[in-house]
């Protein structure tokens, strides 16, 4: 099963090298051809390079380092604390870009760390152990997406309906709720892509987890049933993350 597995998987030799850089030169161009940014910039286009270029890089260092962490319990917590803090950077300054970005920490963390920790408490996340890393990567990295989404939504609401704002602080609303009535309806859409992904599974898509364990030879049931797990999960800790975005940018904790 084994070597069935690695055989089916993407050969690491020359020709996944071009093809990978052909992909980034054509994402980049298209980028910049269209002028995908929001002041018509060609600043996407090299936000794009400088992803495409971290990406194999820190996941060389990751390999290297998760083989140590999930060995050691101190290292696991430091990595997963790393994890979180770099989550938290990216979103808040996705979303912000001025110094309330560390606010962003609490739809990243609140959201995960109860579900992470009854997994545990379950026996279902034995600790140390292989599992730790990618399951809390996966939970903080929607955390992050939900964040970012719902961040930039409910801001970008406020700053176009600032007269709707002032209109319920006239009527005796106070700030918190007006500005939560703007932007809550908005900020919602950030759970789409979640939703979207737990109703097409299997119909649109084969989600990682699923292949990755068919590949590894766990039976169909078991893979389908982590699956299940990962995406029920994602979509308890996404839900929670907007809902606390959407409160933080209300009450001006995050804002621009």
């Amino acid at each position: 099963m084994r070597r069935l597995a690695a055989g089916t998987l993407l050969p690491v030799d020359t020709a996944l090298a071009v093809a990978l850089v052909v992909l980034l030169l054509a994402a980049t161009a298209v980028a910049a051809g269209f002028r995908l940014s929001r002041d018509a910039s060609h600043s996407r286009a090299r936000e794009i390079v400088t992803a495409g270029v971290r990406a194999p890089v820190q996941l060389g260092v990751v390999a290297l380092v998760v083989g140590w962490a999930v060995r050691d319990i101190r290292a696991l917590f430091g990595f997963l604390l790393l994890m979180s803090a770099v989550a938290t950077r990216t979103a808040g300054r996705r979303v912000t870009a001025n110094r309330t970005w560390w606010w962003a920490a609490v739809p990243i963390c609140v959201p995960v760390a109860p579900v992470v920790t009854g997994l545990v408490l379950a026996g279902l996340l034995p600790v140390p152990g292989i599992a730790v890393v990618p399951v809390c990567g996966i939970l903080i990295g929607g955390a992050l997406t939900a964040t970012v989404l719902a961040g930039r939504r409910a801001l970008d609401e406020l700053d176009q309906r600032h007269g709707e704002v002032e209109a319920g602080l006239a009527l005796g609303l106070l700030e918190r709720d007006a500005r939560l009535e703007v932007a809550r309806p908005a900020a919602s859409d950030a759970l789409l892509p979640a939703l979207d992904q737990t109703r097409t599974v299997g119909l649109v898509t084969l989600p990682g987890a699923f292949v990755g364990m068919l590949l590894a030879g766990a039976s169909p049931v078991l893979a389908g049933a982590v699956q299940v797990f990962v995406l029920i999960a994602l979509l308890a800790v996404e839900t929670l993350s907007v809902a606390l975005t959407v409160e933080l940018v209300a009450r001006r904790r995050l804002h621009r």
